[in-house]
């Protein structure tokens, strides 16, 4: 099986879906795959939204630092990019963990479906690394600056009830009904005007895709000087042993 797949799921409706079960990292291959979806449902008629989903227990959970050092950060996002830049609106039905950049994934989605057993972290900082895939953009613009500020910082976990009310998620349903519940959500928007919907979509993320390249490119340089700093290297660490970082600021 392709590690993408498009499925029709709903009057048009389709599902995007990855297969890297049970977390779901990325790489460039994979955004790239992704957004080849993207583009290619954009140029079919019958479909006027996406639900984005992965099988598996959690939704994403970004690129695997521990196993991708040598990972092309720039190329990497030069895909992600083109996610955002597709036209059609997409509904994200987040299972699990999003976390660091599996967290950018789901906010690259203009909608974002949950149950209360998700989480969410852009734990970048309790890795020793910048934040990256766009987060400086599209986090404030979901929990406003303060409370992003506050998430990149400490790199904490936020639960289904907590993303509802701080605006990580727009719908937190129980966990049998996440695909049907992303499915209804994105039925309501695929029953508007198609033509409609995508000029106000372009009108309201007007300026967004810059904003993110140059964003992008901020994040993907400070990354590059924090990968051979030894605090990243004992984020990366203490992770893969499941203890607490011990940082020396160096």
């Amino acid at each position: 099986m392709s590690e993408v797949t498009v499925d029709a799921v709903g009057n048009h409706v389709y599902a995007v879906c990855l297969h890297r079960p049970p977390n779901n990292f990325f790489d460039t291959a994979l955004l790239a795959a992704l957004a080849d979806a993207y583009e290619s449902l954009a140029d079919t008629p019958a479909c006027r939204v996406i639900i984005l989903r992965s099988e598996g227990r959690h939704f994403c959970a970004g690129l695997d630092l521990a196993h991708n050092k040598e990972q092309d950060i720039a190329a990497l996002y030069r895909n992600a990019l083109r996610l955002f830049a597709a036209p059609l609106p997409v509904v994200a039905a987040v299972q699990g963990g999003a976390i660091g950049g599996g967290c950018g994934l789901a906010l690259s989605a203009d909608f974002r479906i949950a149950t209360s057993a998700s989480r969410f972290s852009a734990n970048f900082s309790r890795l020793g690394f910048h934040h990256g895939f766009g987060l400086t953009v599209t986090l404030p613009r979901a929990v406003g600056e303060q409370r992003a500020a506050e998430l990149l910082y400490s790199g904490r976990r936020v639960g289904g009830k907590e993303a509802r009310e701080l605006g990580l998620c727009d719908s937190l349903v129980d966990e049998d009904e996440l695909l049907p519940a992303a499915i209804a959500y994105a039925g309501a928007i695929a029953g508007s005007a198609p033509l409609a919907v995508r000029a106000i979509r372009a009108t309201l993320r007007q300026g967004l895709v810059e904003r993110l390249r140059l964003a992008m490119d901020h994040e993907c340089g400070e990354q590059e000087k924090l990968r051979t700093s030894a605090d990243f290297a004992e984020g990366i660490a203490a992770n893969a042993e499941r203890r607490e970082p011990r940082f020396i600021n160096r």
